[in-house]
């Protein structure tokens, strides 16, 4: 029997963006960065990866994308974003997965869904990112069959961390290379929590170009 090839014509991508943002003090979509939002650099790295992008947020941002609200009530964090991901893209045709980013990650690399598409080799895997040894799984690629066992268990766990949840299923870690620049070694999963993280990313954004 043939093993278990996933095609990546029909994958569409979801832009997690319904975080609290407490260390920020602001709605991250709406965080400037090189004269751009988080949520404009987002879209313009994932939209040449997928087939279509959509938003997972507490509001709908002025985007002109599809909005995607969490299904499961009461800010049940992350999973409960990427459950709203399987359960939209699972209504769409012919789709079998979908790629979930997170919106404070601009630099997150540009193979990103062709790689997590050549770890997968069986129907109900799951893909999730890794670097420098540290996994980072709000970066993956899920199967939408599994969106009816993520809601019992977001709705049953007390604690609903992402790695308790991926502890049931089948996954595989794919890491990602630091990022050489002109400065120095560059973590593409390098995420934006604080003003001062902000400010970092600026350097980085000048180095890059």
């Amino acid at each position: 029997m043939p093993a278990f090839a996933l095609q990546n014509t029909n994958i569409p991508g979801v832009i997690l963006a319904g975080g609290r943002s407490s260390r920020m003090g602001q709605d991250k979509a709406t965080v400037m960065l090189g004269g751009r939002s988080l949520l404009d650099h987002a879209i313009a790295r994932l939209s040449p990866q997928v087939s279509t992008v959509a938003v997972n947020a507490d509001s709908e941002p002025q985007c002109g994308l599809q909005f995607i609200p969490d299904i499961v009530p009461g800010k049940a964090g992350p999973m409960a974003g990427i459950h709203a991901a399987m359960a939209y893209a699972a209504t769409l045709p012919d789709v079998t997965h979908v790629v979930t980013i997170s919106i404070d990650s601009p630099f997150f690399p540009a193979e990103l869904v062709a790689d997590f598409v050549a770890a997968i080799d069986a129907p109900a895997k799951i893909a999730i990112a890794a670097s420098e040894g540290r996994t980072h799984p709000v970066f993956g690629l899920w199967p939408v069959s599994l969106a009816e066992d993520l809601a019992a268990w977001i709705e049953t766990d007390q604690k609903r961390r992402v790695r308790d949840f991926l502890q049931r299923h089948n996954v595989t870690e794919v890491p990602f290379p630091l990022h050489p620049t002109r400065a120095s070694m560059l973590d593409p999963f390098f995420n934006i929590n604080t003003p001062d993280d902000l400010t970092e990313a600026e350097r980085w954004l000048e180095v890059l170009s």
